[in-house]
């Protein structure tokens, strides 16, 4: 199993609850298919750098798994089926991206719990 990280772009008409059930959704079709979620981070309502779809802003999300190299192609089938993704990424980690993405959740852990 490798390990990836996706980020995605919702769009920014979406209530907070309609954010949360579409990142739960895409969870739900990574652990399906026998992923194991390692990070969720949500980064909520950011100014994008440029426009997309005449949107200026777009909730953010990252989603952090080792799965099998055939989930990627049924999650990025799922983000290009849902009108709610403004614009995704999917990128496998190497393992100096590994041990990065461990630091930094936690960093991350440490925050929270002060």
């Amino acid at each position: 199993m490798n390990q990836y990280e996706t980020v995605f772009i919702l769009t920014p008409v979406l209530s907070d609850e309609q954010m949360k059930e579409a990142v739960a959704k895409f969870k739900k079709v990574l652990t399906d298919k026998g992923a194991e979620i390692l990070n969720e981070e949500t980064w909520g309502l950011k100014k994008m750098a440029y426009a997309i779809q005449k949107k200026s802003t777009g909730f953010y999300c990252l989603l952090e798994f080792k799965a099998e190299p055939e989930v990627i192609k049924t999650l990025e089938t799922g983000y290009r089926r849902d009108e709610k993704v403004i614009r995704f990424m999917t990128v496998k980690l190497d393992k100096y991206a590994v041990q990065y993405a461990e630091k930094r959740r936690n960093k991350f852990a440490k925050k929270e719990e002060a």
